[in-house]
């Protein structure tokens, strides 16, 4: 099977020493080979595991971690001390790394040989106390990281090292970002405002603006021939209605919305740009708001915020990356409405448009309808109900000292007929009840647009933060609404002090 990340790459350094002279490093390098065996052929792990030769001294550490960081194809580093590891070694190397790091506490055995243990094997396999040292050295150097313990054939083992790597390949993602901008924020819009400079520094992204009028003056130089491609497309793809398909009285609304999907993903790949804003209120001489071209870019994996509001589409383009091969999907939400029946409380999510097709398994109905803001033409945009299950919606908010994250984990739940409401929708039961929930994200002064992920879990995004040293706050089944403020307000501290004063 195909790893999602095949062309990326994790290392795997074993740590060990000369002391024990070449025959057991021997078989260290045996014995570790066969752990990054294990691993990698693992299905839960979605890149390839590749071993490294068995590390002993500090200038083949910090020369194996100099490598990795400067190595675009590899994710991160995978480390463990199979033997006793003197950490002062690992020091020079630790302070070098710039990739994700995941401590993998584990043995070459899974149960003990009782009749024939010696001290031979004792010196072979201790890693018990050796991964200690190592553990010493990671927190005294504030070293942002993930540790997995037990044997690398576990099924868990390999499911949360594999949920690592989704959460190293995200961090690569936003590395690798160019975010195009058509136009600003939302005017007077608070929360979509952030520091663009701070995230290039925290999350590696870069966030730039164009003329919206460029991307306009790019619609109307697209071939028809690949508008009649486009449109084919859609009507075999799609439940298009009567009135926009071809010989239809509204075809040509459907034909400029193929032209900006074609317009809007050339300028995105001439810029080297995965992610993209746009904003009802600055469309130059576009003649509709981008719908259905948005919600089809972000099926194909690019990152999209609306009204201006480039963090979410940051966060948007990192889950798609992060949920490459599982099922479910990930787009932009925003919590609408509230269903307040005492005992079934439920959110109503959906956009004016941009809500993406991967959150539904069902065919989508592309429809055409009045925006009534923006001044533009009638848009056109896929309609659908999102796919009952268990989801996670996440927002990015710039607190000034820091960026938050706040994550909720929600149950997509079935609902009534929407016949009324021209927009694909979402409606959910967040945990631990709406209520808390709702206050709990006011608490932390949340966004209003969210990424919801229906593929990538929490604890991918627990791994991400970690990876990005950035404080996440989650709301869940456990969480109380005391406790919760509570962690806010250490958090407050916390941070400050982390992050300097």
């Amino acid at each position: 099977m195909t790893k999602p990340y095949a062309d990326k790459q994790i290392w795997f350094l074993t740590g060990s020493q000369g002391l024990y002279g070449e025959e057991t490093v021997r078989q260290v390098a045996d014995q570790s080979r066969e752990v990054a065996r294990l691993l990698d052929e693992a299905g839960d792990i979605p890149a390839p595991i590749v071993w490294k030769p068995v590390l002993t001294d500090s200038a083949s550490i910090r020369r194996a971690m100099i490598e990795a960081s400067a190595d675009d194809s590899v994710l991160g580093v995978i480390t463990w001390m199979h033997t006793f590891s003197p950490a002062k070694m690992w020091i020079a190397g630790l302070e070098a790394l710039t990739k994700p790091l995941l401590h993998l506490h584990t043995q070459s055995n899974v149960e003990l040989p009782w009749d024939t243990i010696d001290m031979d094997f004792m010196n072979l396999n201790q890693a018990a106390h050796g991964d200690r040292e190592y553990g010493f050295i990671l927190t005294r150097l504030s070293v942002a990281r993930t540790t997995v313990v037990g044997h690398a054939s576990s099924p868990a083992v390999r499911h949360r090292v594999g949920q690592w790597v989704r959460a190293a390949a995200g961090w690569n993602a936003t590395h690798e970002l160019r975010l195009v901008r058509f136009g600003d924020n939302m005017r007077n819009v608070a929360v979509t405002e952030g520091d663009k400079t701070e995230a290039e520094i925290r999350f590696g992204v870069s966030v730039n603006t164009w003329g919206v009028n460029e991307l306009a003056a790019a619609v109307d130089a697209v071939d028809p021939a690949e508008v009649d491609t486009l449109v084919a497309q859609y009507e075999e793809l799609y439940d298009v209605v009567p009135e926009l398909r071809v010989g239809g009285a509204r075809h040509e609304s459907l034909r400029y919305a193929a032209a900006q999907e074609v317009a809007l993903e050339s300028f995105l790949t001439s810029v080297g740009a995965k992610a993209f804003t746009t904003t009802f209120e600055d469309l130059g001489a576009l003649r509709q708001l981008p719908g259905l071209a948005v919600q089809r870019l972000m099926a194909k994996g690019y990152g999209f915020g609306a009204e201006g509001d480039w963090k979410t589409a940051v966060l948007i383009r990192a889950a798609k990356v992060m949920g490459a091969g599982l099922p479910g999907g990930a787009s932009l939400m925003e919590d609408y409405t509230y269903d307040l029946v005492d005992g079934n409380e439920r959110i109503l999510g959906a956009h004016m448009l941009e809500i993406c097709p991967t959150l539904t398994t069902t065919k989508p109905r592309v429809e055409i309808h009045a925006l009534g803001i923006g001044g533009k033409e009638d848009p056109v945009r896929m309609v659908f109900n999102t796919d009952p299950g268990p989801a996670v919606v996440v927002a990015m908010s710039d607190l000034r000292d820091r960026f938050r994250l706040t994550a909720n984990v929600v149950d997509v739940v079935e609902h009534p007929e929407l016949p009324a409401l021209p927009v694909a929708r979402a409606v959910w039961k967040p945990r631990p009840d709406l209520a808390t929930s709702a206050e709990s994200w006011l608490t932390a002064g949340a966004a209003h647009h969210t990424v919801m992920t229906t593929a990538v879990g929490i604890e991918i995004w627990e791994m991400f933060a970690q990876i990005a040293r950035t404080e996440l706050l989650v709301i869940d089944e456990n969480t109380t609404r005391r406790g919760f403020a509570e962690a806010v307000r250490w958090n407050a501290v916390y941070y400050r002090i982390a992050q300097g004063l």
